[in-house]
């Protein structure tokens, strides 16, 4: 891919900043749940209003269908302009959306994807379990056909923001006697049906935003099959793909706005020693061109990815390069944090909502465990980039 943009790419460029700098919210984004999710609701309206959601969805469904450079540059400006963290929209956005756009039927499309754009709905991810989280092929959640409906029974967890979302891309086992990821469906689930019910967690870093899902027999009609009945695995490799390569776009740019300040910080807080800048310690100052250099790394990285897709339609296996990659990463560069920030990480503000870097490093866990753990990145890149035998699996 050139990275060298055109005219007309240069001018969408320009537009973008200029809406962006008149547009994005000033005050700051809500941390109680009903009201966060009302705040993006009415970010996303906006966002769709002025023209600018959906860059490269299809324009029948409210899209612009421009190109995924295009897709790329929105994102790279939005996160310089320091715009509110997607939240809420995310699992619509990013993969409800993009993968209803690949399987999606013509009735489910119509439906969904401009009620998406506007921030009409708010979708969540059923997929893991107790039994079955990063081992995805594991999951116990039943699915029995009745006439025209699925009888749906089982729990899901690590839910984010079930409590709030109107639906659910949801993975169940429709083939009682098949095993590992054979005989799996991807159901869209509204989360109003009677039968479903929410239990909040609170995690290590104080937020509320994953949960627990528990199905009753709950009533889902098939015509919410997404990709045909039993082919869900495909149909959730398409999903995860999506989330592990392009979804996180304006966090690595927002991650190299993080290092940008982190340097500017060390030239002028005290080192380890007490009488020197940061900066002055050869290994903090040697740890910080690291990540420098690392965040470019990811863009290159990460432009490769959007030209093969921009070629093939979908991310392919080397998005989990991408997403080990920019997950440790993000680790690292909270962990360098707290060594520059020192007494005072947890005052010092690192975080989008404006915690200070202590709770920002403890946030950052959860990246390493979303959308499949560094293991099974590490597992994916080795046997489907590398070609290295398969990994023994537990034959259940």
């Amino acid at each position: 891919m050139d990275l060298k943009l055109d005219s007309s790419e240069k001018k969408f460029r320009d537009d973008v900043r200029s809406w962006l700098h008149d547009n994005v919210p000033r005050e700051p984004r809500p941390a109680d749940s009903a009201e966060m999710a009302a705040f993006d609701r009415a970010w996303q309206k906006k966002q769709r209003e002025g023209g600018w959601a959906g860059i490269n969805w299809p324009t029948e469904y409210g899209g612009r269908g421009l190109t995924l450079v295009q897709q790329l540059i929105w994102y790279e400006e939005y996160a310089r302009a320091q715009a509110p963290h997607v939240g809420t929209s995310f699992i619509g956005l990013s993969q409800a959306g993009p993968t209803l756009i690949l399987a999606g039927s013509e009735a489910q499309k119509a439906k969904h994807l401009p009620a998406i754009l506007r921030g009409e709905e708010v979708w969540c991810q059923g997929f893991s379990e107790p039994g079955a989280g990063s081992d995805l092929a594991a999951l116990q959640t039943r699915a029995t056909i009745s006439g025209d409906e699925l009888i749906v029974s089982g729990q899901k967890i690590w839910t984010s923001y079930a409590h709030i979302a109107d639906y659910q891309e949801l993975l169940v086992r429709t083939d009682p006697a098949s095993r590992r990821h054979r005989g799996l469906s991807w159901v869209i689930c509204d989360m109003k049906t009677p039968g479903i019910s929410v239990r909040p967690i609170l995690t290590m870093s104080g937020r509320l935003h994953f949960c627990e899902v528990f199905f009753d027999e709950v009533r889902v009609p098939l015509s919410n099959v997404v990709g045909g009945l039993n082919n869900g695995w495909k149909v959730a490799m398409s999903t995860l793909a999506w989330e592990r390569g392009t979804a996180f776009i304006a966090e690595q740019v927002d991650l190299s706005r993080v290092v940008d300040r982190l340097i500017e910080e060390a030239r002028h807080a005290l080192g380890p020693d007490g009488r020197r800048a940061a900066i002055a310690h050869e290994d903090l100052a040697e740890n910080l061109a690291a990540a420098r250099a690392e965040v470019r790394t990811l863009r290159a990285m990460t432009i490769a990815s959007v030209s093969r897709i921009a070629r093939t339609g979908i991310p392919g296996p080397e998005a989990s390069i991408i997403r080990l990659y920019f997950s440790e990463l993000y680790q690292r560069v909270r962990k360098l944090a707290l060594r520059i920030a020192g007494p005072n990480a947890m005052d010092a503000g690192g975080g989008s909502a404006g915690e200070g870097w202590g709770w920002s490093y403890i946030d950052s866990f959860r990246y390493t465990i979303a959308a499949g753990t560094s293991e099974i990145q590490r597992n994916i890149i080795g046997e489907q980039i590398l070609g290295l035998p398969r990994a023994r699996r537990s034959p259940n």
